[in-house]
């Protein structure tokens, strides 16, 4: 079965619209979709998801917590509720291009030990692209960075860490690994940095989906007190970090998917009267 899309909802109503668009057109009809609302959303943004609600296809649900219980928390409910599926957790300010939870899910279909799977971002860390541990603008042609992604070989090589942008979890790895610590971290960014960091002591990969795109305007901070906590918890982590962005393991793989956009094509016109 694909996964979840599980969207925790934000306070920025415009930045939702654009992520709410976005995903109906690069996702396919009957996905499930949950926005999962920790009592954030103002009454513009409740419009932008009536409005989205009543016109997608996707199998869509929208939940709201009575009181705020933060993001962390908030989070580690929504994805015990999924039970074992697999959950892709998707920035409510990100822009997925098109055929990127195809991608995602078969990610994971390849590689039974991928626990977390990242596709690449212009703000992404370690997923970074063009330039790694970089923030870029977002891509002007979403559309053929996706064609891009999807005609590189399917190598999904290790990250440090999965990266919040956009990220498919494995239940049953998810679950083995006891969720996320909600006692520890106050953002989803070092939560993840946390559950990625406990999945690979288990034996399980962080890898990327180096054949998907998903843009976002900026990357996700961590709270006030995040980076001392991984520090503390996870001593060789910051060290760890630095060395991979200095080494940049991943150059020739982001030079191989600059090397294929340059020399793709426009698309066949009118191809969507024979998909």
């Amino acid at each position: 079965m694909d996964p979840v899309v599980l969207v925790p909802v934000g306070v920025d109503e415009d930045a939702l619209d654009a992520c709410l668009s976005a995903l109906d057109a690069a996702t396919p009809a009957g996905t499930r979709v949950w926005l999962a609302d920790d009592a954030r959303a103002g009454p513009r943004a409740h419009a932008v998801i009536e409005g989205w609600l009543a016109r997608t296809q996707m199998q869509a649900h929208y939940t709201r917590r009575q009181r705020m219980v933060g993001d962390v928390a908030h989070l580690d409910e929504a994805l015990k509720a999924c039970g074992d599926a697999d959950v892709v957790v998707l920035a409510p300010d990100a822009r997925p291009a098109s055929g990127w939870l195809q991608q995602l899910t078969s990610c994971l279909a390849r590689d039974s030990a991928i626990a977390t799977a990242t596709p690449w971002c212009n703000a992404g860390e370690v997923a970074a692209w063009p330039r790694v541990g970089e923030i870029m603008p977002m891509p002007d042609d979403l559309e053929r960075l996706a064609r891009a992604c999807a005609a590189m070989p399917p190598l999904h090589p290790e990250l440090p860490a999965a990266v919040g942008h956009a990220v498919v979890l494995r239940g049953r790895a998810r679950q083995r690994a006891g969720g996320l610590d909600t006692a520890s971290y106050g953002s989803w960014m070092a939560a993840l940095v946390d559950l990625s960091l406990r999945l690979a002591g288990l034996g399980w990969r962080n890898a990327l989906c180096e054949t998907a795109f998903v843009a976002r305007p900026g990357e996700g901070l961590p709270d006030d007190g995040d980076m001392d906590a991984l520090a503390a918890r996870w001593p060789a982590w910051h060290a760890r970090l630095a060395q991979f962005l200095m080494d940049d393991p991943l150059r020739a793989v982001r030079e191989d998917l600059q090397s294929t956009l340059a020399t793709l094509g426009p698309p066949a016109p009118q191809r969507e009267l024979f998909a």
